[in-house]
């Protein structure tokens, strides 16, 4: 038997439990070409309330009635595919629950052959660094921001999954990298842990006047979590031909509501870039960033942190704790 998360209805705000439905389903059948994977780990990213709502995004809407859509690593415990062997561990698009069918495309991909010996692998630093996260932040901070030695680098949500790991990129380049987070806690995570020179709690400090002070030689670099606000702050303060790397608006993903920057004529004025990416338009570069973050773990530049839920009962905790503040790091889900 397979027990699923479904989707009940649209959510309005936050996730409410009356959104969803864990049901207890037969396991699917697997035809010629796919594969069954039996699910260790489910990660959690903003992007996974985006899908809950009927708006058109890089990929389609969960629909009512389905399982909700989310990154998973497990193990192949059955395969009609030639590109997958029983025993494999995978990194694929699962959904909340215990079982998913995987095929040979580009959302999945095998981290662990057993007929190579390296299915052994660890499950939770597959999520938190070797996986979308760790190639959203190789991509729009080796791509777009471009850190040099000597530069400013800001991160928002610093203390998140991508945040974290994108100032560690910046960090091991030679750049002084300035973290912006929700607490003093998770400020002093972002600086004792992750390595960040400095880290700026956006609740309790005039962001502004704050960025003047950890930024005296302006911000070259931006990468840009959250949006809102805290975009239009660190725009009045980029330095002259900086990037803004567009990496998420997590400040408005439940709302819906995208509401532009005032400070864009910044842009102009000195000269800056800013660009948006998405990171399945570089999946043929998975082996790159994959070969560059595995560097900086083994060398002990780059660490991380996991936050795991056990149990799909608590699959709506899990998720909005990406929006209400309480997650450090890469939120996971054990079902």
């Amino acid at each position: 038997m397979n027990r699923s998360v479904l989707l009940r209805s649209r959510p309005v705000g936050l996730v409410a439990e009356s959104d969803v439905e864990l049901v207890t389903l037969p396991c699917p059948e697997i035809a010629d070409g796919e594969a069954l994977v039996r699910t260790d780990l489910i990660g959690l990213d903003a992007a996974v309330r985006t899908w809950l709502d009927d708006r058109p995004g890089y990929l389609p809407p969960v629909q009512v009635g389905e399982t909700i859509r989310a990154a998973t690593v497990g193990e192949v415990v059955e395969s009609r595919c030639d590109a997958y062997q029983i025993g494999d561990v995978v990194t694929t698009l699962g959904g909340l629950s215990e079982y998913s069918v995987a095929r040979d495309d580009v959302f999945t991909t095998v981290v662990g052959r057993v007929s190579e010996g390296t299915a052994d692998v660890d499950r939770a630093a597959m999520h938190a660094v070797f996986s979308s996260t760790g190639a959203t932040a190789y991509f729009g901070m080796h791509d777009i921001g471009r850190p040099r030695a000597g530069e400013t680098v800001v991160v928002s949500a610093a203390a998140g999954a991508t945040g974290s790991i994108a100032g560690q990129i910046a960090k091991a380049a030679g750049a002084h990298v300035v973290g912006i987070a929700g607490s003093d806690d998770k400020c002093a995570v972002v600086v004792d842990e992750f390595g960040f020179d400095s880290c700026i709690n956006y609740r309790t400090a005039d962001l502004s006047q704050a960025l003047k002070e950890h930024c005296p030689n302006r911000v070259d670099v931006y990468f840009d979590n959250v949006g809102g606000p805290t975009l239009n702050a660190v725009l009045g303060r980029l330095a002259m031909h900086a990037r803004v790397v567009l990496c998420g608006v997590i400040s408005s993903y439940v709302s819906g509501d995208h509401p532009g920057p005032s400070n864009y004529v910044q842009l102009l004025a000195k000269r800056a870039r800013m660009e948006g990416f998405n990171t399945l338009d570089n999946w043929d570069r998975y082996d790159e960033a994959y070969a560059a973050l595995r560097t900086l773990v083994d060398s002990g530049s780059l660490k991380y942190r996991a936050q795991i839920f056990d149990g799909l009962e608590h699959s709506v905790d899990a998720l909005n704790a990406l929006f209400t503040g309480s997650n450090i790091g890469k939120t996971m889900l054990r079902p």
